[in-house]
């Protein structure tokens, strides 16, 4: 009697804890990060008696989660390649809005500033004229300006996202270290704590959404989690701490994730986190955005110099040289140095040597002599040496990419610098001046054909190379042939090609059609008779649309160039995303056919262990009837 009804309780109790299994995994179908468990049943050992071994029923060996490591980690990993990808091409949509087209953009407003000299080179004494054109030029900077503003803002966004997730890192490895002290005291039953497991495991997923990490297993059941390849986050019950940092430059335009643990900090490079929103976010700052705000610096620096330069050449309506139409772009202020070299700030300056060759990049020198050492170009990593092949003049320590970098205070051996010359470049830009007598769109130098000429000879452009005072003395082509011709100021015969440029020191003139032997050409000083007629300088100004400044490409083509720069980057990150994004979810598609709740499944799993305990019960029952009867015929 007593084992039928030991087995029947047993069997009983063991289809109640499958019931209550089964529901636990119904109730839990919408959980994140919930395993699907399953009950593990044993035959109780057997009686052994003269006529072999009498069964004696069924227990419960343990509760299992159904459970594959390997398809976990694979999920978790992709996870946090998903949310670098898309929050960094999230990023890059905002900063490709910045730089929008059409008639409010910026490529709009140089095109139109440009233009606008057409009509004060028709009629240079128009002073509407010449008033539309200093508001097209405050309405450029104006716009360089808000472009600039709008990056600011990104940037700070960007600043205020990291330094939210980084708080979220710290709260979830002080969470899982929780965890891990909770598992290690439960491994002592010698069961698996599966809830626990499950909650760990979510947790390490959540925190992969922002930071990438690799785990190991401890003997004692715990997790030790890792971040930047091998920095230890989690052992244990104890944590590290991250934090926000600037590099070794402290430059507040980058920034660097650090682990701090013990009081001791160590940076992490971008390339070592992986994935996760961080690695996105740091990547886009210190990579997208420093190269939308170099492209527009440097669209800022060459347009605002190449105009600069050429207003300079010219004559305003009261026969002074023209100043500057842009505010200066103070240079000094973009070169860095670690705080260790803080005396050594101005030890190197930085010029222009030419605004054709400007690369949109951040450079960084690194010297092993007094005069010695590389630079290297942040954008492509490519190094130059220096001193140079052939040798700059001194104080000039090399010429790269435009750029005169010089040294004007002793360095040490060891010393870097980083140079960032169009980062802020757009940031404080504006008109120089309102007055629009001021506009120097006269030439200081002017062509007079011979009275007496038979040829057809004609003025293709005249170009000021100087604009000085006094004004250079008066130069005569005197031409004994067609094809040659005298110079007075150095008595020397030249080869006359039509289209091909003749130069001196002050100005550079192109004619075109034939010379006749006899036929003379003087280049002198504007007379100032006629400075008020003559737009020489504002032709220039306009030929400047045509200046191949940007990579090989028109002045007016900059903003173009610029936008498509931005444009490509964004489509390849948005095409990451969505490959991330696909491979995220078949993985976890796949993690969830292992682990997760199949409700059809469940409701079949109920049926079975109802009847499984129905059966059960009704065992209990037959064996009380047995043993009523027995008692009955005994008291007989």
């Amino acid at each position: 009697m007593a084992s039928l009804l030991n087995v029947g309780t047993r069997a009983l109790m063991a289809n109640q804890v499958a019931l209550q299994t089964a529901g636990n995994n119904i109730a839990n179908v919408n959980t994140p990060g919930y395993s699907r468990q399953t009950v593990v049943q044993q035959t109780v050992q057997g009686q052994f008696t003269g006529g072999g071994y009498i069964g004696n029923g069924v227990e419960v060996q343990t509760i299992q989660r159904v459970y594959s490591e390997f398809l976990t980690q694979q999920a978790t990993l992709a996870y946090a390649t998903q949310s670098a990808d898309t929050t960094r091409a999230d990023k890059l949509r905002q900063l490709e809005g910045i730089f929008e087209g059409g008639a409010s953009g910026l490529g709009a407003a140089v095109s139109d500033m440009l233009n606008s000299f057409a009509d004060v080179a028709s009629a240079p004494t128009d002073l509407t004229a010449r008033t539309v054109v200093l508001t097209r030029v405050s309405e450029t900077a104006a716009r360089l300006r808000a472009t600039s503003e709008r990056l600011d803002d990104l940037q700070l966004g960007v600043a205020q996202a990291l330094s939210e997730k980084v708080d979220a890192i710290n709260s979830l490895a002080v969470n899982i270290a929780d965890v891990n002290g909770h598992i290690a005291q439960a491994q002592g039953s010698g069961q698996p704590p599966n809830d626990l497991l499950d909650r760990r495991d979510q947790l390490v997923r959540e925190l992969n959404q922002y930071v990438q990490t690799s785990t190991i297993m401890a003997d004692d059941g715990t997790m030790g989690v890792f971040i930047g390849g091998s920095q230890a986050l989690v052992m244990g019950s104890s944590t590290a701490t991250v934090t926000l940092t600037q590099d070794s430059f402290g430059d507040p335009l980058s920034s660097k994730l650090a682990i701090v643990r013990n009081g001791v900090s160590s940076t992490l490079e971008d390339s070592a986190l992986g994935g996760g929103e961080v690695s996105g976010l740091l990547r886009f700052q210190n990579n997208d955005l420093a190269e939308g705000r170099n492209l527009l610096g440097r669209m800022t620096l060459a347009i605002t110099t190449e105009m600069n330069t050429q207003h300079a050449l010219g004559l305003d309506l009261d026969g002074k040289a023209g100043g500057p139409l842009f505010s200066s772009i103070d240079l000094s202020k973009s070169i860095l140095s670690p705080a260790s070299q803080a005396t050594l700030g101005s030890a190197l300056s930085l010029t222009i040597s030419d605004t054709t060759q400007l690369a949109a990049s951040d450079y960084e020198v690194s010297f092993t002599g007094a005069t010695a050492g590389t630079i290297t170009r942040r954008s492509d990593g490519v190094t130059f040496a220096f001193p140079q092949t052939p040798p700059t003049t001194a104080p000039v320590l090399a010429t790269i990419d435009g750029l005169n970098i010089s040294s004007s205070s002793p360095v040490a051996v060891g010393d870097r610098f980083l140079i960032k010359p169009f980062s802020s470049a757009a940031n404080e830009i504006s008109a120089a001046f309102s007055a629009p007598r001021a506009l120097a769109v006269a030439s200081p130098i002017a062509i007079s054909l011979g009275s007496s000429n038979t040829g057809s000879l004609q003025q293709v452009t005249l170009k000021a190379l100087t604009n000085t005072t006094p004004a250079p003395p008066p130069v005569t082509l005197n031409f004994t042939t067609t094809n040659t011709y005298i110079r007075s100021d150095t008595g020397a015969t030249e080869t006359y090609t039509p289209g091909e440029a003749i130069t001196s020191g002050d100005w550079s003139l192109t004619l075109q059609g034939a010379a006749k032997a006899g036929d003379t050409v003087t280049i002198k000083a504007l007379p100032s008779a006629y400075r008020n007629l003559n737009a020489g300088n504002a032709s220039a100004m306009l030929d400047l649309r045509d200046l191949a400044l940007f990579d090989g490409a028109a002045l007016t083509d900059g903003y173009a160039g610029l936008m498509s720069q931005i444009g490509i980057r964004a489509q390849s990150a948005n095409y990451s995303a969505e490959v991330s994004s696909s491979i995220a979810s078949n993985l976890e598609s796949e993690r969830a056919g292992v682990s997760g709740v199949n409700l059809d499944e469940e409701a079949a799993k109920l049926l079975q262990f109802q009847q499984a305990y129905q059966a059960s019960a009704k065992m209990i029952q037959i064996s009380q009837n047995i043993f009523d009867t027995l008692i009955q015929g005994l008291g007989r």
